[in-house]
């Protein structure tokens, strides 16, 4: 998990691909960290993209709640008959104490 503050490195794509090259003909991963001066944990995260692409397909839209500009207004007018239903119960629940 990131810290507060923390600050990360963005990497060209020309360069991933110079790294993911020479990793898949044979130089390991930790030897490439020290030439580079790149985490091996990073490169070892680009490896594992590279070969299970589908594991990481849309990652962050998969949990929680949709963007704002994903709603339709089907999903507006759904959210505003739950409410109107909860204020309703809500009514009831208030009047029986």
């Amino acid at each position: 998990m990131a810290s507060k503050g923390q600050k990360f490195n963005k990497y060209l794509d020309d360069l991933k691909e110079e790294i993911l090259n020479k990793y898949n003909s044979g130089i390991p991963g930790p030897q490439l960290a020290k030439e580079y001066d790149i985490s091996r944990f990073t490169i070892a995260s680009w490896v594992r993209k590279q070969n299970h692409p589908e594991l990481f397909i849309n990652k962050n839209n998969k949990r929680g709640r949709p963007k704002e500009s994903e709603l339709t207004k089907e999903d507006y007018k759904e959210r505003y008959e739950i409410l109107k239903k909860y204020q309703a119960f809500l009514k009831v629940q208030r009047e029986k104490k």
